[in-house]
């Protein structure tokens, strides 16, 4: 009797999942369309059972694919790890890494970070898959997951990068045409840049003000007739004076220096943007990850300077 699981098929078919379609994994394995369909056939009759619902276009998991892709990635990730432990591998890192960003800061800053860092341990291979909206905490597609604010789950750790926060801010045209607001409820006066991102909610902007007995937070209903779910538009906006816009200081910093963009109630708190990596407990002993986890954090302190 055949077995229904061969060893070879757990990274082939995490390739497949990856890659979303037939065509792409063919790609990426360095083989054509009909042998990576002719191996998945195999698979499934072995296992007895179909993994993946195939279209013209595109592919799904089946349920079954689902339970085997989850369990093919913790296998492989425990073989790369046993391997990291009782190898070489220890001093020099090597495997495959893959990580997620969010769009604007994994262009402006993990990924330059990474070509650094292949460049320094060559044995490693990145994957860097950017998007608007993070994967779920206990998603095992990715490695690393680069976010902002510290997640809310034990599940996984979640290793502080850098400090971040959010300002106010505007184009002094805009400031000079319309007025700067004084206090958090004048925001209700102004056309506000909204952006629409993650799990946060949309269109109430939080603001903390005073010390002690007297600090209050105010829940702000913004009003604009600007919005989207990408951030270096919503900046480009408010450089082209449309409006407020409330932005990591990260991707406002340049523009704040140079007089392009200026705070805007500078004397009130928003909730804090620190960037975190957040991988899975089980990776805690991996060299690899702890090796760009801390290689990305160098990295950034060096940008934040004193601030971090």
């Amino acid at each position: 009797m055949r077995d229904t699981v061969q060893p070879a098929d757990l990274s082939f078919f995490s390739t497949l999942a990856a890659s979303g379609s037939l065509s792409a994994a063919a790609r990426e394995l360095g083989l054509t369309a009909a042998a990576v369909s002719k191996r998945l056939t195999q698979m499934e009759s072995r296992a007895g059972v179909a993994l993946v619902n195939r279209t013209t276009r595109r592919m799904m998991l089946t349920p079954e694919g689902e339970l085997y892709l989850g369990h093919a990635r913790r296998i492989l990730d425990e073989i790369d790890e046993l391997s990291e432990l009782l190898g070489s591998a220890k001093k020099s890192p090597k495997g495959l890494l893959r990580v997620n960003a969010t769009l604007g800061f994994g262009r402006s800053h993990v990924a330059p970070a990474i070509s650094r860092f292949v460049a320094r341990y060559p044995q490693v291979a990145v994957q860097l898959q950017l998007s608007v909206t993070p994967p779920p905490l206990t998603d095992d597609a990715f490695d690393v997951c680069i976010r902002f604010g510290e997640p809310p789950d034990t599940r996984v750790v979640a290793k502080r990068l850098a400090a971040n926060r959010r300002l106010l801010c505007a184009a002094p045209a805009y400031i000079a045409s319309r007025g700067m607001p004084l206090t958090a409820h004048d925001l209700t006066r102004h056309n506000c840049i909204g952006i629409r991102q993650g799990d946060e909610a949309y269109g109430v902007w939080r603001l903390s003000s005073g010390r002690g007995a007297a600090r209050k937070t105010e829940a702000v209903r913004i009003n604009g007739t600007l919005t989207t779910n990408d951030g270096e538009i919503a900046v480009k906006w408010a450089l082209e004076g449309h409006g407020i816009l409330m932005r990591a200081e990260w991707d406002i910093k340049q523009y704040l220096a140079d007089g392009s963009l200026v705070r805007v109630l500078p004397d009130h708190e928003t909730p804090n943007a620190d960037i975190f990596a957040v991988y899975s407990q089980r990776h805690q002993m991996s060299n690899r990850i702890r090796a760009f986890v801390d290689f990305l954090a160098l990295e950034l302190s060096g940008e934040t300077g004193d601030r971090a």
